[in-house]
């Protein structure tokens, strides 16, 4: 299934094809162009596997974090911290090795940090979403060794509706977790000015997992604090000319959720030299820990509130041999304060700005390509019990380039990006500064009709973050004692990658296998674990990723097609070191889908194996197969007005389903059955 399998086409252009008579031309995969690629590349002219989830399937795919909307994608899971924190995972990789964009210009929030901060990207308001790595994702910051997660939205108009108003109304509901969601966009304009106002509300309450779990103290398969409610609202102004746009946007998001597992018992705990101690020294108690703290209170609620101004701009032909001028800057002001018994134990800050700028030239002697400049500042701090990083200010500035070359059937890329990072912990005054340079090289080869294959090659360096330098303490929420290390240094990462892919006929496919070593790889080492708590120190080794992952989609006839897809991943420290911590077990899983008229559907079995290969002090995590079903139906008012009601059923069998990923797997297993309804509409 595998060998037969792809990651590289993307997912939107997966959908059913309309086929008509044995003399029609074959069916082809249609165009999406990727924002991200720099260059407004179609997908099939990368030279690295892209996904691109946009439209119906966009609709249907969508979940209440970013994480779990992208988690069924070949080479994508997520960090599922129960309902209310999930960060994607790409081959691997997850944290700071992921970028996270907002059309084009980086998220500040807290997700980098720990895995139950959330990510503040709402999927509701997303029109596109596209996930890219290789030469077009070095343009994003040589720290993005896993990838580049860009979501599209429409907050800053970049055109005057045709009609004067464009929008849309959606509400959706879901039987898993109680959940009621409503979304809302809206834009409209005159002359040279456009407005457009959007928000998202939902609420979703604790959610139930699979058969056979039910913890002594909790609700009948329900998963205590998982609950989740967020507020999303963006009002944005642009001025829109016959050469481009400049606009502005406020965003404010909401969000309380529960952090579930969260064990009270390891309060106190602290280190002797490499091991943990947990209670009163000798002759302080008995035995020196109070294993019925456990039972103390509430489970803890993150109350998140984040700010962003934003201001994007682009001129066409901004003068004489350059095509285009971008802009992309940003403010945020961010904070969350996790709550226990009604009081804020520990409050995180992170007030950030952010400024890109791109310029893309004409060809020259058949190259072209873009030059750019990068510089963000990050103030993060964190007070109360569980401020295990001291307050830290970091400092980036890139500079990059992208060039392409096309002859004949090639098509070439190459990048080169210089960065400089500057991370000072407030509190002790160390002040560590980072170089590094990262470049790569691509090409793709369409030598058929139909079919093409791509290469990258890719020395990329990344500098360590502020929280892997100065880390300090207990972090309850992942149960794990975090030591940083000032003396880390940059990893170097070189990847090379491979993937065939056929985009027309009956049959489209591709596969794409890769390698990635990389030297003074930067991981959470466990020194010792007593009862359940990690002694995590940060530290340096070479490691070395393999992996493979895709698609194949085979058209039965006219209505019906057939597709395999999957992937898998190793991860291991280099000259015997071990295996590295929750990497994604492998995948395999076979769909069906349909249209018929204005209906829509599909149905999937998904079969995830057992992860045994796992690192010191982890436990392996069970396998599990689970059914899915889709059908959606499109119509139209008198009017013309199109508008859309779905069905989706996620987990059919009611299987009981742990993350391998997430750091609480057991305390917060995956959701059971669920059914999700919804209807949407365009205007």
């Amino acid at each position: 299934m595998l060998a037969l399998s792809s990651a590289g086409s993307a997912h939107a252009q997966a959908a059913p094809a309309a086929a008509g008579p044995a003399t029609e031309a074959a069916p082809s995969l249609p165009s999406v162009t990727v924002s991200a690629s720099g260059l407004q590349l179609g997908a099939s002219d990368m030279t690295t596997p892209v996904t691109v989830l946009e439209g119906d399937e966009l609709v249907r795919r969508r979940e209440a974090t970013l994480g779990e909307t992208l988690n069924s994608e070949p080479g994508i899971t997520s960090s599922h911290f129960g309902a209310g924190a999930s960060r994607p995972i790409i081959r691997g990789m997850d944290g700071p090795r992921v970028k996270v964009l907002s059309d084009g210009a980086e998220l500040h929030d807290a997700s980098t940090i720990s895995p139950d901060h959330a990510v503040v990207s709402e999927p509701l308001l997303a029109t596109q979403i596209e996930v890219l790595r290789g030469p077009s994702a070095l343009v994003y910051g040589n720290g993005a060794v896993g990838g580049v997660v860009n979501v599209l939205d429409g907050k800053i108009p970049t055109a005057i509706p045709p009609k004067g108003y464009e929008g849309s109304a959606e509400l959706r509901a879901n039987t898993g977790a109680g959940e009621g969601a409503g979304a809302f966009s809206l834009t409209g304009g005159a002359g040279n000015l456009a407005v457009h106002v959007e928000g998202v509300a939902r609420d979703a309450g604790d959610y139930r997992v699979g058969k056979g779990w039910a913890p002594e103290g909790e609700p009948a398969r329900k998963v205590l604090g998982s609950f989740n409610r967020t507020n999303t609202g963006s009002v944005g102004l642009s001025w829109v000319g016959e050469q481009g746009y400049l606009g502005a946007a406020y965003t404010r998001q909401s969000a309380k959720y529960g952090l579930p597992g969260h064990n009270h018992s390891f309060e106190g705990c602290h280190t002797h030299g490499d091991h943990l101690h947990c209670g009163a020294h000798a002759g302080e108690g008995e035995d020196g820990h109070d294993h019925g703290a456990e039972e103390h209170g509430d489970v803890p609620v993150v109350d998140l509130r984040s700010e962003r101004f934003d201001i994007r701009g682009e001129l066409r032909n901004p003068f004489a041999g350059f095509s285009a001028l971008r802009l992309r800057a940003g403010v945020t002001d961010y904070v969350h304060d996790e709550v226990e018994d009604g009081a804020i134990s520990t409050t995180f800050k992170n007030k950030a700005y952010d400024t890109r700028i791109e310029l893309q030239h004409e060809p020259i002697a058949g190259f072209k390509g873009l030059i750019g400049l990068q510089t963000s500042q990050r103030k993060f701090s964190a007070e109360g019990e569980e401020a295990y990083v001291q307050p830290t200010v970091t400092r980036k500035l890139g500079f990059f380039a992208l060039e392409e070359y096309r002859v004949g059937d090639w098509r070439f890329e190459a990048a080169l990006r210089h960065d400089r990072q500057t991370a000072e912990a407030q509190a002790s005054g160390i002040e560590r500064s980072h170089n590094g340079t990262s470049a790569s090289l691509g090409a793709v080869w369409k030598f058929t009709p139909g079919y093409q294959v791509g290469t990258s090659f890719t020395r990329a360096s990344r500098a360590p973050s502020a929280e892997e330098l100065y880390a300090q303490g207990l972090h309850m929420a992942t149960s794990t004692y975090e030591r940083g290390n000032a003396d880390l240094r940059s990893e170097i990462s070189q990847n090379i990658d491979v993937s065939l892919r056929k985009t027309s006929g009956d049959t489209t496919f591709g596969v794409s296998i890769f390698r990635n070593r990389i030297n003074n790889y930067i991981y959470g080492r466990t020194l010792d674990a007593v009862d359940g708590l990690q002694l995590l120190q940060y530290s340096q080794a070479d490691a070395t990723f393999t992996g493979i992952e895709g698609q194949v989609r085979q058209r039965l006839n006219r209505n019906l097609g057939i597709t395999l897809f999957g992937d898998t991943v190793r991860a291991r420290l280099n000259d015997g070191g071990g295996l590295l911590p929750r990497i994604p077990a492998t995948r395999a899983g076979i769909r069906l889908d349909g249209n018929w008229q204005a209906w829509e559907g599909q149905v999937e079995w998904v079969q995830v194996a057992r992860q045994n290969r796992v690192a010191e002090f982890e436990t392996a995590t069970p396998g599990y197969g689970m059914l899915n079903l889709g059908v959606s139906y499109n119509g139209q008012f008198s009017s013309g007005t199109p508008w859309q009601v779905y069905l989706k059923a996620n987990n059919l069998t009611d299987r009981l389903a742990y993350a391998h990923t997430s750091f609480i797997k057991n305390a917060a297993p995956l959701m059971g059955r669920n059914v999700t309804v919804g209807v949407k509409v365009a205007f």
